[in-house]
Parts: C-alpha cells; sequence; structure tokens
C-alpha cells in the first residue's frame, strides 16, 4: 500500500537523494567488497568478527539503496519556479506571527521525506503543515498540538531562492 504513495520532494530534495545513492551504489559497495575481501582472506570465517561486521555493514548498505531506489521511483518533484505565491504550497517559504509569543517564525513547506524540524522544513503532513497549507497572507491559523492550540498569521509567502 505505502509503495503507491507518492514521496513529494523538491527540486533540492530530489539531487541530494540521487547523489547519495549514486555514492552509494559506486563507493560505498566498492569499499565493503574490500573489507570482505579483506576479512576472508584472513581465514576461517565462522570466528571472524570482521567479516561478520562487513557482512552486516554490506545488507545495510544493500536495505538503503532499495530505499532510496523506491522512494526515488515514486518521487513526485515540486517545482518551486512554479509555484503560485497566492496560497502557501509545498516548496514555498512561509513567514508567520506566533499570536502567543509575537514572534515570526520562517517554515520551509516540504514533503515528508524532506522534513527536518531542526531547519525549520515542516512537512504538509504535519499538524502545522497541514493547517498552513492552502491558507493566504493574512489569514489566522490554529494548530492543535499537545501544548494546546498554537495561532499563526500568514505575514509572507516566498519562493526558494
Amino acid at each position: 500500500m505505502s509503495d503507491n504513495k507518492k514521496n513529494i520532494l523538491t527540486y533540492a530534495g530530489l539531487k541530494q537523494r540521487e547523489e547519495e545513492l549514486q555514492y552509494l551504489k559506486v563507493v560505498r559497495r566498492k569499499e565493503i567488497a574490500e573489507k570482505i575481501k579483506e576479512a576472508r582472506e584472513q581465514g576461517d570465517l565462522s570466528e571472524n568478527a570482521e567479516y561478520d561486521a562487513a557482512k552486516d555493514e554490506q545488507r545495510d548498505i544493500e536495505a538503503k539503496i532499495e530505499e532510496l531506489e523506491k522512494l526515488l521511483k515514486n518521487a513526485e518533484v515540486v517545482v518551486e519556479d512554479e509555484i503560485e505565491l497566492d496560497k502557501i504550497n509545498i516548496g514555498c517559504i512561509v513567514r508567520v506571527l506566533d499570536k502567543e509569543f509575537d514572534e515570526e517564525i520562517e517554515f520551509r513547506i516540504v514533503g515528508s521525506t524532506e522534513a527536518n524540524s531542526l531547519q525549520n522544513r515542516i512537512s504538509n503532513e504535519s499538524p502545522v503543515g497541514q493547517a498552513l497549507v492552502g491558507k493566504k497572507v493574512g489569514d489566522v491559523v490554529g494548530v492543535e498540538t499537545q501544548a494546546g492550540v498554537l495561532e499563526y498569521e500568514v505575514l509572507e509567502i516566498q519562493r526558494v531562492q
């Protein structure tokens, strides 16, 4: 079921994942193969910790490669240049006023695979993201969180530079 889910990515997010996949396939696979070869040359594999560790690392790398390939296969890229700035959507930067603390916050709305709260990159599927998507400058939105209802006023919508 989740295999059919579209993974919404910005162009930068797509490039980052393609580069990571290329690195894993070309560089890391070769490094792991070399580790396994060296460990095999040490003789008895039944008690060879280096061999076991290298095989575990190989399994982890192959799982990550498979995960990235699946993500990219189902990727839907948001073209930031084509985003309408009359309302909030994936790929835009939105500046809001936190009504309770009277402070401005800037969010970048991204797909769930690119979300990173430490970088203020929030998913369109998160409570804040869901509340903001589709809103316009001047709108006030209430977001239900564990800490209570947060109120944000939309101040500005802009494209990523």
